[in-house]
């Protein structure tokens, strides 16, 4: 069993907004064999009601769950949480861990935790970022989405969408709110609540840090089919609600980019519009560097890069942008000035 200080726990943000259904996920996944060696973090036991799951209390903030999962309450300040679970592991009050799911609540914004499990210096080098998974609510998701900016915000921001109550929504409905969802987010993996024989595996189990399934993580969220939907029919969701607009654009490069001048071009670009960037996922053909490198971020924060074995495909340098209220052709421009890319000829009409 992995986990401990010599190697990082991979940590999961489990969001959505108030009764989309995260609570019941969460249950169901707590039970499942396959992620016995995982550790939760939720606000308060009784708000998840986990009566029925629960085999041992070690003291009034964690209990251990018949499945092996151990549960702690969030009592206070997240970075002290996870440090304090960490430590009880350490010492060998619980059972070892190699994955945390933190579920968040429903007004809130992933953004602050993932900074928080980058840029702590307690804790970033002993966790790493897994999935963020957001659970959108069949029934008034759509409408969510429109009268709440939390709910955008989770939307963008996840690595996997599970769309819940779909057993209390119509095909049609369920349809237009996954339309509406990929276009908010084109690089999110979709998965209905319904189909619960894959949910370990899609949701926790699978992500670009895992060393098995990095090619494929990468491959299916720069898909072609993102790259010639976003990049060359300019194609964008536009949020024209009152909490303004968010599109989803991609970036290219046919030439190796110089590191450097990509990171310069990132810093600038966040530090002058981290609250609007919403997310960042790219994979990165660097000169002089023959293995690809993924990039992701979350606003104003950056995760550490990660190399590829090999590319998953033809394609070259693909970011993707998801952001409030900036213009795509303006960021595009800064882009390939700072990297000195050839600017691109516009196609005609």
């Amino acid at each position: 069993m992995s986990g401990g200080w010599g190697e990082p726990v991979t940590v999961n943000l489990l969001t959505g907004f108030l009764g989309s259904g995260k609570t019941s996920l969460l249950k169901r996944l707590l039970s499942l064999p396959s992620l016995t060696d995982t550790a939760v973090l939720i606000n308060e036991f009784g708000e998840v009601g986990l009566d029925h799951l629960l085999v041992e209390e070690v003291d009034e903030e964690v209990v251990l769950l018949k499945s092996g999962c151990v549960c702690c309450t969030i009592r206070g300040d997240l970075r002290d949480a996870i440090g304090g679970l960490m430590g009880k592991m350490r010492r060998g009050e619980v059972p070892a861990f190699s994955r945390l799911v933190i579920e968040t609540t429903g007004l809130a914004d992933p953004a602050p935790i993932v900074a928080t499990l980058q840029a702590e210096p307690s804790l970033r080098h002993h966790v790493r970022l897994g999935n963020v998974v957001t659970v959108v609510d069949a029934v008034d998701g759509l409408h969510n989405l429109d009268g709440f900016p939390e709910a955008l915000r989770q939307a963008a921001v996840a690595d996997r969408i599970v769309v819940s109550k779909t057993d209390l929504a119509a095909t049609d409905a369920i349809d237009a709110l996954e339309r509406r969802l990929h276009e908010l987010n084109p690089t999110a993996l979709f998965h209905r609540s319904d189909m619960e024989s894959a949910a370990p595996e899609l949701l926790l189990l699978q992500d670009v840090h895992d060393l098995e399934g990095r090619s494929a993580e990468v491959r299916r969220w720069l898909a072609a089919e993102t790259s010639h939907a976003v990049a060359e029919h300019g194609h964008h969701h536009v949020d024209r609600s009152r909490h303004g607009e968010i599109r989803a654009f991609c970036l290219t490069a046919d030439e190796p980019v110089d590191w450097a001048a990509f990171g310069l071009w990132l810093t600038m670009l966040l530090n002058r519009h981290g609250s609007e960037i919403l997310r960042v996922k790219g994979l990165l053909d660097i000169a002089g560097v023959e293995r690809p490198v993924v990039v992701q971020g979350v606003q104003h924060t950056v995760h550490r890069p990660e190399h590829l074995e090999r590319w998953p495909d033809e394609a070259r340098t693909r970011l993707v942008v998801i952001a409030r209220n900036l213009e795509p052709a303006l960021v595009e421009r800064s882009f390939r000035a700072f990297l000195g890319l050839t600017a691109r000829v516009a196609a005609p009409a």
